[in-house]
Order: structure tokens, then sequence, then C-alpha cells
């Protein structure tokens, strides 16, 4: 039976191909002649309807059973690339005629070009189902009966809605809101956000159809106008939002080809090109485009919180009485309420209050729907005159300076624009982009998230994240001077000069019109502009060298700088993209931190870098592995001092574990150990020097597909090089306790055969990479001492560039002594120690730098 059906349906398949593709493209045309959603929405629903129903009639399917649209498909919203979701109904279990014939249908639709999603159930399967998972509960609310037993599908409509428990359908979909915007941070602001399932996107806006439907409060904005649950306006604007997004959905899958929601680099300009937006004197297209965007997804976070509230008080009637707070609040069911509907305009200063109240009182959950269509209806008597009175200027302290609700009270500051009525400097980096290939957030969602970091570290329930943050906190005095600092060290982005300069002006002003005390005015403002100097040293210069912890120190120039400047640099990596941060980063912050605080507290330069003590740690370990005193120094007399400055005491027993009995052995010892925080892969080298051998592992470790976070090169008194490398995979999907055993053999092997080199494959170009290029910038120039050389570039980073670059090198005889390797992002920005007689001549200076330009370009 099954054969003979399949070779029945085969030609129809072909006629039903051929008219989908035709019917997508007659809409694709109607739709870019005449932009309107309907057209393809409702348009590819009825496409599709007919073809499935067909092949429904085709298979014989029996009169018994009903074909039902669910979900989106079900709503009649079908997007160029969607899934058709649908539901087989039966009226009893499927016996093997009827599976047969289901098998034949759902193999027919996918052969046809749709992507199908599909269950068979009977109605109380459907009524089981249903009550276990709130998505098949959500998809039920919208199904449409396509053909068959009507009978039995509205059964299924009485058996759902008898079923249906509003209030805890209401629950579970505000907790499943909850839980998908925690996926994305909790932000809309996302660089490349996900227009449908992003927070602001358009499941919101399903989410407050589907309570409306559930609750029975209306099928669309019109009802809910009518029933008073938001106004006309809010009506409107909710409808032109919903357009604005399908449409930036429709061209974005028509743009990829493919279900494709994500505001990805790559379709930015082209869909700004697509929508007929075009770049000012002063943004790209894009950049215009996705301010759009923001400005939209805002609209929708705001007008979805004022009707899950109003949702809330119809499910819920007559939960308590309003409890009077002073004058102008009350609290009404856990939300702060205006006692009178105008509050604002009477006292402007209540404009912040309200902010500071939900401070205060931690029973109070948010605001009503009133009060925050209040607030932001008369955000803009925010002006000059509110600004400078020194009543508001105290509630805007008094909101720093609490002891709970920071982050909660600055990101709705944000989000009802009075941050940026309050701030002027705030407007211009509200929704702005990051050109840059490690910040995943707007500037102002950076700041807010460097905010949040600050934040954490004084709690104790977050005390386990970074310990030593939270100590260096607790004892530093009046810490609401680092959330000032945060608010204002990226405020200048995007004026043009140096935003860290240009901070320093707006966080002054701030500092003295809010009466901060001299001291702690010098400090936000030393922190504004010097927020990026601790990075730069840990990432960029060589921290085991006493002259660069002196010359830090100088900057610095006292420890409650010292301090501050940690805690701030820690929060704003952190601040930049998830996959900034690691554990090596960390601990580079912190070997600089705790060597400037001995230097600041009196030591010498040595002792600062704590050699001596290091050393003392060094052998305790090698005790306690069971090696005897003494055992250690064969090797360690063939280490210079530059070796014990660079490594750790828990590195350097590593490798004295490793190579005490075999100090001068012929053969390459290679090992390999997971990092610390598991997030890499650690790798030593000890053999006897050879040529090219920094070209050759870099790559080896290329050609696995390694990134190089850090290289430590060492050359012995013997002449045999030890040499340390921190490695990730680029991917980040590696098991680096898999890859450990393989490292070890491969990579000794490979040593032992000197005219061996791996050459690396250039890698394919990251989407950021293309779309944001950075210009690479080489410079060679000679130390103080005079007696090497030093290698500073900045380059997008990509599998294979530290091996052109040490190729490079070594072609014109240069030597390296020690690399230090900086990933940010997709940015690399490296420094290397060289040698070599070739740096001493002007020309062939300049014929290196050249080459290596051209090596850097992608």
């Amino acid at each position: 039976m099954q054969d003979a059906l399949n070779a029945r349906l085969q030609p129809l398949i072909a006629e039903a191909r051929q008219r989908l593709a035709e019917g997508s493209a007659a809409l694709r045309e109607a739709y870019q002649a005449h932009p309107r959603t309907s057209t393809v929405l409702k348009g590819r629903t009825r496409l599709v309807d007919a073809e499935v129903v067909g092949i429904w009639q085709a298979c014989g399917m029996p009169a018994s059973a009903a074909l039902v649209a669910v979900g989106g498909y079900g709503r009649g919203e079908l997007f160029p690339a969607s899934d058709v979701n649908l539901l087989i109904l039966l009226p009893g279990p499927a016996d093997i005629d009827i599976r047969i014939r289901l098998s034949a249908m759902v193999g027919a639709l996918w052969d046809i070009g749709l992507e199908i999603g599909h269950a068979a159930r009977t109605v109380d399967e459907c009524i089981e189902a249903a009550d276990d998972d709130i998505t098949v509960q959500t998809s039920l609310l919208e199904a449409r009966l396509l053909t068959g037993n009507a009978y039995l599908f509205n059964s299924l409509e009485e058996r759902y809605r008898a079923a249906l428990d509003v209030s805890t359908f209401y629950k579970a979909k505000l907790l499943e809101q909850e839980q998908r915007y925690a996926r994305f941070d909790d932000s809309p602001y996302s660089l490349e956000p996900n227009c449908k399932d992003s927070p602001g996107g358009l499941r919101d806006l399903q989410m407050l159809g589907w309570i409306a439907q559930a609750t029975g409060l209306g099928r669309n904005w019109r009802d809910l106008a009518r029933r008073r649950l938001i106004t006309g306006g809010e009506a409107s604007e909710l409808r032109s939002v919903e357009r604005f997004l399908q449409h930036l959905r429709i061209r974005l899958h028509y743009l990829a080809g493919r279900a494709e929601d994500r505001l990805l680099f790559d379709h930015q300009e082209k869909l700004a090109r697509i929508m007929g937006i075009e770049a000012t004197a002063i943004r790209r297209a894009s950049e215009v485009l996705m301010q759009r965007y923001y400005v939209n997804a805002k609209m929708v976070t705001q007008l979805n919180t004022i009707l899950l509230q109003n949702y809330g008080t119809a499910i819920f009637p007559g939960r308590g009485a309003a409890i009077v707070i002073n004058q102008r609040f009350q609290a009404v069911r856990e939300l702060l309420d205006i006692r009178h509907e105008d509050v604002f305009e009477r006292n402007p200063s209540a404009l912040l209050e309200c902010f500071l109240l939900l401070q205060q009182r931690s029973e109070l959950k948010g605001m009503t729907a009133r009060t925050l269509r209040a607030l932001w209806i008369n955000r803009n008597l925010i002006n000059a005159t509110f600004r400078a009175a020194p009543a508001n200027r105290a509630l805007f302290m008094q909101i720093l300076q609490q002891k709970r609700g920071i982050v909660h009270a600055f990101r709705r500051l944000n989000e009802y624009g009075i941050l940026s009525r309050y701030l002027p400097a705030w407007r211009r980096i509200v929704g702005q982009m990051q050109h840059d290939l490690f910040h995943v957030y707007t500037v102002d969602q950076h700041i807010l998230m460097v905010l949040r970091n600050i934040r954490r570290f004084t709690m104790g329930e977050h005390a386990h994240e970074y310990p030593l943050m939270t100590r260096l906190i607790q004892v530093f005095d009046r810490h609401w001077l680092l959330y000032v600092a945060a608010l204002f060290h990226d405020i200048a982005k995007g004026r043009g000069g140096d935003h860290s300069k240009l901070g320093m002006v707006d966080a002054r002003e701030f500092c003295v019109q809010h009466e901060l005390a001299p001291e702690d005015t010098e400090l936000v403002v030393w922190l504004v502009e010097h927020h990026l100097t601790m990075s730069q040293f840990a990432q960029k210069e060589d921290i085991s060298d006493p002259e660069v912890i002196q010359r830090f120190a100088a900057t610095v120039g006292s420890e409650r700088r010292l301090i501050a400047l940690y805690l701030l640099t820690h929060a704003d990596i952190r601040g930049t993209s998830p996959k900034v941060w690691n554990g090596w980063k960390g601990k580079l912050l912190e070997d600089l931190f705790f060597a400037t605080q001995r230097l600041l507290r009196g030591a010498t330069p040595q002792q600062a870098l704590g050699i001596d003590d290091r050393l003392e740690d060094a052998r305790r370990l090698l005790r306690y592995h069971g090696l005897r005193p003494g055992t250690e120094e064969r090797l360690w007399s063939e280490l210079d001092a530059v070796y014990f400055m660079r490594h750790s005491a828990e590195e350097i027993a590593w490798h004295t574990r490793v190579l005490y009995f075999r100090p001068d052995t012929d053969e390459p010892v290679v090992k390999a150990r997971v990092a610390e925080d598991e997030h890499g892969v650690q790798v030593m080298v000890f053999t006897p020097d050879q040529r090219e051998l920094f070209v050759r592992l870099t790559g080896f470790f290329g050609r696995l597909g390694f990134t190089i976070l850090d290289a430590k090169v060492h050359t012995t008194r013997h002449g045999y090089a030890l040499d340390s490398f921190m490695l990730q995979d680029a991917g980040g999907e590696a098991s680096y306790r898999d890859v450990i055993t393989l490292i070890e053999h491969e990579l000794t092997a490979y040593l032992a055969r000197p005219d061996a080199l791996d050459r690396p494959q250039r890698g394919r170009m990251s989407r950021h990479v293309k779309h944001f290029p950075i210009t690479p910038q080489v410079s060679i120039r000679a130390d103080e001492a005079g007696r090497h050389y030093i290698l500073s570039l900045i380059a997008a980073d990509r599998p294979g560039l530290l091996f052109d670059i040490a190729e490079t090198l070594a072609s014109h005889g240069i030597r390296l002594h020690t690399a230090k390797i900086a990933t940010l992002g997709e940015r690399v920005e490296d420094t290397f120690l060289l040698t070599g007689t070739a740096l001493a001549q002007d020309a062939q200076l300049l014929r290196i730098e050249r080459e290596l330009l051209e090596r850097l370009q992608v």
C-alpha cells in the first residue's frame, strides 16, 4: 500500500512544488512592489493552506480525522521561511493504515518544500499534552481547522477551553518570558538582536495576544483599547511597532533565504538599503536602522509591562486595598501607584522619587500601568531647571547610594527615558552601536552591565563568583563612587577624540554639581580618565618587568586608586561580552594588582614582583609532590631572573617536576594540562633550541585550530628553549582533557623532525571582522635600554595570524625573546621583544614593517 500511495503522490508533489515556488515568488514580487505585511503573512498562509489540504486529500486521510493548523500558521501569519505546524486530530488511536497515510503525507509536504512540524493526537492526548506543556497549550490556543471532521475539532475546542486555567496560563507565560529574557541578558540592546525572541521583539507582542485570547479580553489591539486596558494611542503604537517588526522579519527571511531572525552584521547594511534607509553625515545606514529598531523594541517592552499589569488586574481582581506611602504615592497590589493623575505635573521631583521608593520598599515589585504612563508622558518636565534644583540632585544621589535595587533602578531610569533627560550626555549613547570586535552591547547597555558587575561585587550571594573583588569592595569606603565612575567611563563614546578625556569633563561637572567632596571628585574623574589603563598594562606590557610595575604604580599613586581601578577594570572587561573574559585575563589583572600593591606599600621593585616568595612557594609545592630539597637546583641554575618573574610559583613547580631529572635531554619534552578555569589548555615545550622554533610551534597549534592566548618564550643559559603557551579552541567546542595526549604525542614527534613545518590553513574571516574591519598597525622601536626592540601590532584575529608574524620575523633572522599576546574578542593587540641585526638598519626595519602589514591584511 505504501509504495502504491507514494507512486500516486509523485506527480502531485512535482506540481505542488512548482505551484508553491511560483506562488512564493509572486508574493515576494507583490510585497517588494507594495510592502504590506498582509501580502506575505496572509498570502503565504492561503498558498500553503491550498497545498496542504490538497496533499491531505490525495493521501486519502479518513473523514473521521481533522487537519488543524496550530501556532503561527493557525494564527494565519506565515513568514517567508516559517515552519508549518500541523495537528492531525484523530478520533482514536492510529491504526496501521492511518500511520502509513500519515507518513506519506508528511513526507510529501517536506518534498514540496515546506518545513513541517507535526503531531498526531486524539482529543484526550491533546488535553493531556496541553496540561503538561505550556508550549502545546499556547499553540492550541490558535488552532484553525483546515479540513476534515469539524465535530471532532469543535470537541477539542470545547474541551480545551473548559480545561484552560486562565490564572495558571498567565503565570506560566510570565515565567516563560522571564526565562526568555534571561537568555538575552534581559536586554533588547544586543548589537545583533533577535527580532523575534529578544526582549522587545515579536514574541513579546505575540505573548500579549495569547494572554488576551486565553482570558477572553480581546483578539486585537483595538479590542484591548475598547476594554480600556490600553489607550487608543497605545493601541496605535502597538500596531505600528508590530508592523515594523513584521516588515523587518519578512525582509530578513527574504535576504537570508532561510528562517533567520537574528539581525546579524552581515544583514544590517543590506536591510537598511532594502528598507530605504540612508546613511547620515555621522552614521552608517545600518546604525540608523538599528537605532530605529531599538526605539521600537523599547516601546514594545514598555507597553508589554503596562499590558501585563493590566491583565493581572483583570485576572486577579480585588487583591488588597491601596496602602498610602505619602502624599504622592501609594502601594497597590505590590506595585507603586500615583495617588493622583497629575502627581508629576504638580511635583516634578516625584519623577525621581518613584525610583527611590522602589529601592527603599522591598515589597514593591514595580509600578502600576497608570504610573508608568504618567512617567513616560511627563519625562520632558526634566529640563535645565529641574536638573539644577538641589532637591532633585539630592534624590539622584540617594538613588546611587541605596543598599539595594541600584541596577534595577538605573535600567528603569534608562528604559523610561528619565536618565537621558537627567544626564544630557547620556542621550547621545542610547542605542549607539560600538564598531569594535569585542563589545556585544550598545554603549548605554554596556555601561549598565558594568554597573551591574560592580553591584554584584557588593552582594554576599555572589561572593563565590569573584571572592577577591568582594573582599576589596567591602573595605572600600563609599563604594558608590564606583557607580558614578561606571556611569561616565564610556559616556563620551562616539563624539570623536579620546572618550576618556572627554568623559572626564562630564564626570567633573556632575561631581561638582552634586557636591561630592573634592577628593571623591578627583577619584571619579581619575577613574574615568584611566579606565583603560590597567587592562592595557596587564594585556599589552610585560608585567614581570619591574620597570613596568613602577610606571603603573606611578600612574596609580595610591592604594585606594589602585583598588578602585582594579574593581572598575574587572567589571568593565566582563561587561563587554560574555566571551571576552577568561581566567587568564583575570590572572593577569590580579598579578598586576598585587605587585603594584606591594610596591605602593614600600616594597622594592624586585620584592613587589614577589620573586623570593614565588621561589619559596614553588619549593613548598615541590616538597608537597615528594621532591627532596635541592632537587630543583640543577635546573634552576640554568634559568634566568626573567623566567622566574614571568611564571607563577605553580607554573615553576610544574615545569620543575617535569624537567628536574632531564635538564640536558636531547629529546623534546612536551607536557600539557587543562587550564585552572578549564577554559583552555596550557602547554610547556622544552627542547634544544632550534632554528625557527617559534614559527614551527605556532604553525602546529594553528593546524590543530587553537588560538594562542599567551606565549612565554625563554632560552636557558645552556641553550634550551623553554616555552609555554596558553591555548583555546577557536570554535569553543574542544574537550581539552581529550586533546592533552594528542598534543603531547604529536608535538613531540613533530619537534623530533627538525625539517617539518606545519603551515596552518587560513580560516574564514569572521562576520564581525568582515563588517567592522580593522586597519592593521605595526610599530617597531628600540627599548629604553637599547638592548632589545619592541614590536607592537594591532590586527583582526584569524587562524594562523601568529604563524604569519613569526615566519616574517624569522625570514629576516630576527630572534623572538618574549611574546605578549592579547586577544580582545576578534581583535589582537600583541607585543614582542626582539633582537636582530636587521632591526638596527632603517631600510630593513621599514621592509619588515611593510611585510608585516601585508601579512596582517584580511
